[in-house]
């Protein structure tokens, strides 16, 4: 799942025009990834990076195999993209009350409430629906994360119709025997199929805490193209896993993932030129 338009861009103080955003989503294409958050149907005010979120979805053409995601932080954003088009709505809370509260304003049980209706939506259109779980790991605010709460909101977003959860080391703090202990007791309430692994590389782990995940079955992992990105209300999140770098460490491993290497380095080019001084 390649996360790097809107996950990864959203953090960078360069304000990225369209037109580039759209060269970096075509390179990715290109490359043979079929899964990408294109951008974030979330207010101007807040992540001003993603003002252009409807010039973007817009211009992101529809294609067989292509299934472009938008994150949508209620009933309102859900159907302004509908309305443009898309295959996959996201939705985002988190295991952390006070990450919840200062990330998009509202507790965990409020957010629940308000993803009902994108849900309904979502199964009334006949679109995929992604849940995120931020700070499955450890919060900037709180600390280490009991995984007794990331399986509660996961169970939640299941029964509220997420085809997919993934599971977000939001600042990077997860370590092998950490994403062991969390991915041990989510399994026991959801099947690994239903589940992916979101890892930044802030400490150097990520690729460790893939390789626990394949141990665990998972099969869907979160990249974003040159490393891009983090969370803008998660002080120390900067460094999501770099696609690059999982493509070629699954690859080592044997697993096939259908990317084009060279192609993939294009976009990797293009990514870092995107980044604005001091990035």
């Amino acid at each position: 799942m390649e996360v790097g338009p809107r996950d990864g861009l959203q953090n960078e103080t360069r304000i990225v025009p369209s037109q580039e955003k759209l060269e970096l989503i075509n390179l990715l294409r290109q490359a043979g990834l079929s899964r990408i958050e294109v951008t974030a149907f979330v207010s101007p005010r807040w992540v001003p990076q993603m003002a252009d979120h409807e010039a973007v979805l817009r211009q992101t053409r529809a294609e067989p195999g292509l299934i472009r995601s938008v994150l949508v932080p209620n009933e309102r954003g859900a159907l302004a993209a509908l309305a443009i088009g898309v295959e996959e709505l996201a939705v985002f809370t988190s295991a952390s009350e006070t990450f919840c509260g200062k990330n998009i304003n509202c507790s965990i049980a409020q957010s629940l409430e308000r993803f009902a209706p994108v849900a309904t939506l979502a199964r009334e259109r006949g679109v995929r629906l992604r849940g995120y779980v931020s700070c499955a790991i450890e919060c900037p605010y709180e600390g280490p994360v009991d995984v007794s709460s990331v399986g509660k909101v996961a169970n939640a977003l299941a029964q509220l119709g997420c085809n997919e959860i993934a599971l977000a080391d939001t600042i990077g703090r997860g370590e092998p025997e950490r994403v062991d202990a969390l991915l041990s007791h989510v399994l026991k309430i959801l099947p690994a199929r239903q589940l992916a692994c979101h890892f930044h590389d802030t400490f150097g782990q990520a690729l460790a805490n893939v390789d626990v995940a394949l141990e665990h079955k998972i099969r869907i992992f979160d990249g974003a193209i040159g490393g891009l990105g983090g969370c803008p209300y998660a002080p120390g999140a900067a460094g999501n896993l770099s696609t690059s770098s999982l493509v070629r460490h699954l690859e080592g491993q044997g697993l096939s993932t259908g990317i084009a290497i060279e192609v993939l380095n294009q976009a990797e080019e293009l990514a870092v030129r995107l980044r604005g001084p001091g990035s």
